[in-house]
């Protein structure tokens, strides 16, 4: 009952961890792009396993970006971002959907 009223707080401290986020999504786009630019050296078998690797740093780089951006929002939870979306539509005069309240 107690983490309902006060939203789950509990009085925890609250570490701003979005900027961890942020640092490795910087740090996986440069180093993809440091890999893409240089190229492929090496044995010719290899190419499709670099090609995957760099593919999977722009992938990762997009996802830590994206919930470094939730979480600087403060979406932390699934229902934040029903709000959020509750509120864009009302903001741009859209009926609500039918399980909105």
């Amino acid at each position: 009952m107690e983490t309902a009223e006060n939203g789950g707080d509990n009085g925890k401290i609250h570490i701003n961890s979005h900027w961890y986020w942020a640092i490795a999504s910087v740090s996986q786009l440069g180093w993809a792009v440091s890999s893409y630019r240089k190229g492929y050296t090496g044995d010719h078998r290899f190419m499709p396993l670099k090609a995957f690797a760099v593919a999977s740093l722009f992938l990762g780089a997009s996802a830590s970006a994206s919930v470094a951006f939730l979480k600087a929002s403060g979406i932390h939870k699934v229902e934040d971002l029903m709000g959020v979306g509750a509120s864009i539509r009302s903001g741009l005069g859209i009926r609500p959907r039918t399980g909105d309240k």
